[in-house]
């Protein structure tokens, strides 16, 4: 059965069965979406989870009736009104958003007629297992100086069977849920007399974005890349010469003046470094250049969108840019895919596959450029093994790109890296290069984020484990657990000796009992805890206890660093 065509008729019937029920209904649009369907209301009655039972009861009545989806090609005029009848306003002010020359087609089930391209299935007794999940608010068209809607999201499947599958996904998706875990191990926060959208790393998130930074600082040295740093504003002219202050405008936050000048917040760091690259001539001889960033951007995103860590108004990107000849292109593109499937193999994702998005119709840049570059995208994939799908015409006006989504534990795929080409702003910028003909050259530019915005990154990461960090991500990789404060001395001793051998350790000082330390140390997934009672302090021992073997037995110190060490290199070496 076609998913598609199964969450749109469930969507139809979900909007029919609300119509039967309420009084009043405006009906909006109601799509399927990518693992079910929406459909939005307006109505004076307010929605709760509590409603659920009696509309899934009426869908099921419409599914049991068996009544065909029947679709019918009218006249605008017929439309309009139709709907003007019905008072449903919102379909009229989507019926004149078709094109004059389209085709106008209405579906129906029983008394319930929308607006629709369809398709559907051939009857609402064609739809075996559906529930609705909850109910949230949705302004009409996405801006919010228009109405606010109410949104019921529901799912439908094949089967019971394959509905119970979804919804213990859905369920074990809750649970992993980042805003959730960021609040409950003391992660982060979004502070509201601050501004929405703006995130406050807590001493443990801070501490897992550090260790995250050291190693992809590490791999990039490694690569060859240097680093930047550059402001956090720029002024008007700066945007204006970039572009974006003609096309990305409604993006970026408004001007603050100074000494007579705009200047902006940055939205993005690319024009910095090209900034950089112009501070003195270039020649063949200085190129590739790599440059990378962790450069914190803002980018005004509308309030209903914002979603914990995953979409957000201030971000830090790892950035970079390589600046090449035609001739190093393709050996840097290689270079790229390559450190970005090294760098997801370390954070634990395997499952990767790349989207290769080309020339589309009105494109900057020659076409012998565009073939080149797009080639050398399609070469670099190729060697490795990655499963590429080619999105024709899919590219920016100004390169194509690459595209890598990652899938994580629950199954989800997440687009991640970008390696992304450029004819244009080497063009706006008047980039240039001595050749070794004593000629000036225009250089290639690529655009490269891997991990991408480090917010979002953390979101994901946090879902994919569950918030059960790996040891070497760990916010806090052990903590000493003293049975009575007469062993604190003794655990004070041993936290400042895996300190010293660069552990991330904490002591739990609470005059509790062992039991309940223990059982906190488990809910806050820490890796190792590390019981120091009177024999242990008399031996010089510790018993330890790890997060999936659980209890490991008393042994001497030196045994646990040694144990340790070898824990780290071994997840070192794991990718």
């Amino acid at each position: 059965m076609d998913n598609e065509k199964l969450f749109h008729s469930t969507a139809h019937v979900m909007a029919a069965a609300v119509c039967r029920l309420f009084a009043n209904v405006r009906i909006d649009i109601g799509p399927a979406t990518d693992s079910g369907f929406y459909y939005d209301f307006d109505m004076e009655y307010r929605l709760t989870p509590d409603d659920f039972d009696a509309i899934e009861a009426a869908m099921q009545d419409i599914i049991d009736a068996d009544l065909p989806f029947e679709r019918r090609e009218v006249s605008r005029s017929e439309a309009e009104t139709l709907f003007r009848e019905r008072g449903q306003t919102y379909k009229l002010e989507r019926l004149a958003d078709i094109p004059d020359d389209a085709v106008i087609t209405l579906y129906q089930c029983g008394d319930f007629v929308d607006l629709c391209r369809g398709p559907h299935l051939e009857s609402t007794g064609r739809i075996p297992a559906f529930k609705l999940l909850s109910v949230a608010g949705s302004y009409f068209r996405g801006i919010e100086t228009n109405p606010m809607l109410q949104r019921i999201y529901g799912i439908a499947a094949v089967s019971q069977k394959e509905l119970r599958r979804q919804l213990a996904a859905i369920e074990e998706a809750q649970k992993r849920d980042h805003r959730r875990l960021g609040r409950e191990l003391d992660l982060y926060s979004i502070q509201e007399d601050v501004g929405p959208g703006l995130i406050h790393w807590h001493p443990r998130g801070a501490r897992i974005r550090a260790v995250i930074e050291d190693y992809w600082r590490r791999e990039h040295f490694r690569e060859g890349y240097e680093l930047l740093y550059t402001p956090h504003i720029g002024c008007a002219e700066l945007w204006e010469k970039s572009g974006h202050l003609g096309f990305y405008a409604q993006n970026m936050y408004s001007a603050m003046r100074v000494d007579d000048r705009e200047y902006y917040v940055k939205p993005m760091n690319c024009p910095f470094h090209i900034q950089v690259y112009k501070s003195r001539n270039r020649s063949y001889r200085d190129l590739p250049l790599r440059w990378a960033e962790m450069g914190t951007v803002y980018r005004y995103e509308k309030t209903g969108v914002l979603h914990g860590l995953l979409r957000v108004r201030g971000f830090t990107q790892d950035d970079a840019h390589i600046i090449c000849t035609p001739d190093q292109m393709i050996t840097e593109i290689r270079r790229a895919v390559r450190l970005a499937m090294r760098m997801w193999g370390r954070f634990g994702f395997t499952e990767i596959s790349a989207y290769l998005a080309t020339r589309p119709a009105k494109a900057v840049g020659g076409s012998e450029r565009w073939d080149q570059a797009t080639q050398g995208l399609e070469a670099a994939l190729r060697e490795t093994g990655i499963t590429c799908t080619v999105d024709e015409g899919g590219g920016a006006f100004y390169g194509p790109k690459i595209d890598l989504k990652v899938r994580d534990a629950l199954g989800r795929e997440w687009q991640m890296s970008t390696i992304q080409f450029d004819f244009n702003m080497p063009e706006r910028f008047d980039m240039n290069y001595t050749g070794d003909d004593g000629k000036m050259h225009r250089p290639y530019m690529i655009h490269r984020a891997l991990l991408g915005s480090l917010e979002r990154f953390m979101g994901i990461l946090i879902e994919h484990y569950g918030g059960a960090f790996p040891f070497w991500l760990a916010p806090e990789q052990m903590r000493v657990l003293p049975l009575t404060d007469k062993q604190l001395t003794v655990a004070e001793t041993l936290m400042e000796q895996l300190r010293q051998a660069d552990f991330r350790v904490a002591i739990d000082r609470r005059s509790e009992k062992i039991g309940a330390k223990i059982r906190d140390g488990r809910l806050e997934r820490i890796p190792y805890l590390l019981v120091v009672g009177p024999r242990e302090a008399e031996s010089g021992q510790v018993a330890v206890r790890n997060r999936e073997a659980g209890d490991l037995g008393a042994m001497p110190v030196a045994a646990l660093l040694e144990k340790l060490r070898a824990e780290t290199v071994a997840e070192e070496t794991a990718d």
